[in-house]
Formats: structure tokens, C-alpha cells, sequence
């Protein structure tokens, strides 16, 4: 008959061969890959078209960027700004890198400026957000698919005069806001519609620059961010 002390050893045997057995648990799969160069922001920062400027547009995509497993590069925001104040005007356009650039899944949006300016692969489908998700676009409730940028369809800034910046980002209550739309659908079957970064616009009771007037055309002030190396 096993001795009281052999038995204390079996069980102990046991115990540690079914230790071993134990798989740690798997840490869960980052939203961007580490190719990923182009992403929709899930969310608005929240306080209309007051971004904080470009550095505090550039800094939500870092952040976003960030806490999705990207944010080992430096991220922008598509934005241009109108010339003001003795500053001259910056163009969305030479912002954000030479490309190319490709969503969380692998598939590439645009190779370069000229492509992404052009026939480029941006649609409902390609335009994820920071964790990898498709957003509402047109014919979803709510759409979101209006996305600030401020240009022109060729990625530049608007001459000075009329605000399509809301004072270059930092103004909920005055000027307007050109947006794009992600879903390349509108109201109509025109350019315009189907423009990515140029399409209308913002408006509004409030004027065009706060939070209730970006979703009041079909916003929520999601922007664009693009890996700039």
C-alpha cells in the first residue's frame, strides 16, 4: 500500500503536469496591422469643427492611431486651412506623406497623391474606421459619411474669403466647413456627390460649425487620417 508521503508526491505530480497543460490566454488582435496608413475616425472630437487647429486635428489621429497599435508613425489629419492672419494657406494634400496607403484589412486606398487626387480605391467598404469598422454612410440611420476637410477636390485650400474652414479649425460658431463623402454617395448623381473630399458645405441652424450642424447634413466631424511616413 502507497505510504502517505508517496501519495502527497502523486498528487503533487499531477497538479503540475496539469499546470503545464494550461494555454496563456491570447492577447487580443490589435484593429490596425502594422502596414495600415489610412483610417476614418470612429468619432468626432466632439466640439464641432473646433479641432484645435491642425496640431489638434493631428494629435486626435496620433491618439486614435495610437490606441489602435499604429501609433509607431506620425499620423495627420486631411485639412487644409485658409490663409489668414498673415499665414499662408496649407493644402490638405502636402500634409500627409507620398503614400501608399492602406486600411486595417491590406487593401490600398491609393498609391500615391496623384492616385488618391484621382481614380482612387476610397469607398464605403475601404473607408474603415480605427478599429476596422465599415461606418454609416448614406441610407444608414444616422449617416455619418460627411467628413471635414476644408478643400478643394484636388486637395487644396480655398482662397480667402469665404470660410470652408471654420476659422481654420478652431471655431464651432463661425464660417462653414467642406466636407467629403466617404461612401462617395449624396443627393445627387454628380461629382460632387460622389466627391470624397469635396462634396458641399456644412450648414446649419447654429451656421455650419457646431456639432448639432455637422450631423444636421450628415456628419458627426469624422475626419480623415493618413500615416505621413
Amino acid at each position: 500500500m502507497p505510504t502517505f508521503a508517496k501519495l502527497v508526491s502523486r498528487a503533487w505530480f499531477g497538479l503540475a503536469a496539469a499546470s503545464a497543460l494550461v494555454v496563456p490566454a491570447a492577447h487580443p488582435a490589435q484593429a490596425q496591422s502594422a502596414n495600415t496608413g489610412f483610417f476614418v475616425t470612429s468619432n468626432g472630437i466632439g466640439n464641432g469643427a473646433n479641432l484645435g487647429g491642425l496640431a489638434g486635428a493631428d494629435n486626435y489621429c496620433q491618439t486614435l492611431a495610437q490606441a489602435a497599435g499604429a501609433g509607431a508613425k506620425t499620423w495627420r489629419a486631411y485639412l487644409s486651412t485658409q490663409a489668414a492672419d498673415g499665414k499662408p494657406a496649407v493644402n490638405a494634400r502636402d500634409r500627409i506623406g507620398k503614400g501608399p496607403w492602406q486600411n486595417s484589412k491590406g487593401v490600398v486606398i491609393a498609391k500615391d497623391v496623384a492616385e488618391l487626387h484621382g481614380a482612387n480605391n476610397l469607398t464605403k467598404q475601404t473607408a474603415l474606421s480605427e478599429k476596422g469598422d465599415v461606418l454609416n454612410g448614406r441610407g444608414d440611420t444616422p449617416n455619418r459619411h460627411d467628413v471635414l476637410t476644408g478643400s478643394q477636390a484636388d486637395g487644396t485650400a480655398f482662397a480667402a474669403g469665404d470660410d470652408r474652414t471654420c476659422k481654420n479649425w478652431t471655431s464651432s460658431t463661425q464660417g462653414s466647413a467642406m466636407v467629403g463623402h466617404f461612401d462617395r454617395l449624396g443627393l445627387r448623381d454628380d461629382d460632387a456627390s460622389k466627391s470624397w473630399n469635396s462634396s458641399h458645405p456644412s450648414r446649419g441652424p447654429d451656421g455650419g460649425c457646431s456639432q448639432a450642424d455637422l450631423k444636421s447634413t450628415g456628419g458627426d466631424g469624422l475626419l480623415y487620417c493618413f500615416a505621413a511616413n
